[in-house]
């Protein structure tokens, strides 16, 4: 399999669509995704307030609508986001019916374990995970020339392949953390107020119980491609980065 050789794409047209390209609003995507739902459902919950399943849809519909409103914006179906959204759809549709909260568990670590086996599956295809990764970090012209040059490029497809057993093990993690957070923290009677409570408590638990560990792994695995195509290149890091030069 080819991992690196692709038509090369004109730089104006490259330089074009990344002015174009919206930038993400990060305070935006963490208050909708993370601030919002986990206050709706600790603080909001009581029938002085929305009450339990008003309160679910309601905390519920700002990742939705956010992920809704960036496919509008981007104009691009991302295969990660769409999941996230089925996700959202899913914890509302298991707590608006009062299922055991094991469904929760199981449904919170599904979705990590689909991602690492679409990620190895990807590897069978002509358009890897891991090597839109590497587009998108790599000047990937320029690595493509260095290996037709030197006679590496089976080295570099190993090296692919690494990426992405690390990037799928990333995934599996998170898919296990996942699916003990909601073990530990969801203990209540699902359709009470204090179910809700614990469901916010489980949603803000998350960024750091298993976002900042995954985000590790994933950094290191940027860093273990990083280092491994300069080694199999020869081209400075400096140079192997897309956005080095922004003007």
């Amino acid at each position: 399999m080819n991992y690196f050789n692709r038509p090369k794409v004109k730089d104006g047209l490259d330089a074009e669509n990344k002015k174009t390209a919206p930038k993400e609003n990060l305070f935006l995507n963490v208050a909708c995704n993370l601030i919002v739902p986990s206050f709706t459902f600790m603080k909001l919950s009581g029938e002085n307030y929305l009450g339990i399943k008003l309160a679910i849809i309601t905390a519920l519909l700002f990742p939705l609508i956010y992920g809704i409103r960036d496919f509008i914006v981007r104009k691009n179906l991302n295969f990660f986001s769409a999941l996230g959204v089925i996700s959202v759809l899913l914890t509302g549709g298991i707590s608006l019916m009062e299922l055991n909260a094991s469904y929760i568990a199981i449904k919170e670590a599904s979705i990590p374990s689909l991602l690492a086996i679409a990620t190895l599956i990807s590897l069978k295809s002509s358009k890897p995970v891991i090597r839109i990764f590497v587009e998108f970090v790599f000047e990937i012209e320029l690595i493509s020339e260095a290996l037709e040059a030197n006679g590496r490029g089976t080295e570099f497809e190993t090296l692919l392949v690494n990426g992405s057993w690390i990037l799928a093990g990333g995934f599996l993690i998170s898919a296990v953390l996942n699916y003990v957070l909601a073990t530990m923290i969801l203990t209540a009677q699902p359709g009470t107020v204090e179910f809700n409570e614990q469901l916010g408590t489980m949603w803000a638990l998350s960024f750091p119980v298993i976002a900042l560990p995954v985000t590790l792994i994933l950094v290191a695995n940027l860093y273990y491609l990083l280092i491994s195509i300069k080694r199999i290149t020869g081209i400075p890091l400096e140079d192997l980065m897309k956005n080095k030069i922004t003007n």
